[in-house]
């Protein structure tokens, strides 16, 4: 099983980007977490980052064939993008959303995602470890569909 996880805008400043927010573990550790995790679940893990939303598009249209599932932190684009929907609608791979923070706690404008409404699951305000509940509940429900 391969999955892809994919970042998106500032998420490559974590561990220094407004740490009351988001904490103090980067993007490093947490894609070292999950290649553990991964390896503990029996699957091929893929990780990116992108600042520019197109990049993303790309990076979603690339997944059709070549990805069993993904996990995607589209950060700010979460809010505001119909591109980034449209793009998993379009290739048809499940996929989780994440957000380190509780957005639905936050500012008025972060409180809606246009990716939530065609994720298999939404998990937020759990830091880091949102990440690894993410997979392992991804992984779970594909197997479970075999």
């Amino acid at each position: 099983m391969r999955i892809a996880l994919l970042n998106g805008p500032n998420l490559n400043l974590l561990g220094r980007r407004e740490p009351s927010l988001y904490g103090m573990t980067t993007l490093s550790e947490i894609e070292a977490r999950l290649v553990e995790v991964a390896a503990e679940l029996g699957v091929e893990l893929a990780t990116s980052q992108y600042n520019g939303e197109g990049q993303l598009v790309d990076a979603i249209q690339a997944l059709d064939g070549r990805a069993d599932g993904a996990i995607i932190n589209a950060g700010a684009y979460s809010h505001t993008s119909l591109a980034l929907s449209d793009a998993f609608a379009a290739v048809e791979v499940p996929y989780v959303e994440v957000h380190l923070t509780n957005i639905f706690s936050r500012e008025p404008e972060r409180r809606h995602s246009t990716l939530a409404a065609g994720a298999l699951a939404l998990v937020c305000g759990f830091g880091a470890t949102g990440y690894e509940l993410a997979l392992r509940g991804l992984v779970t429900t594909l197997r479970a569909r075999d």
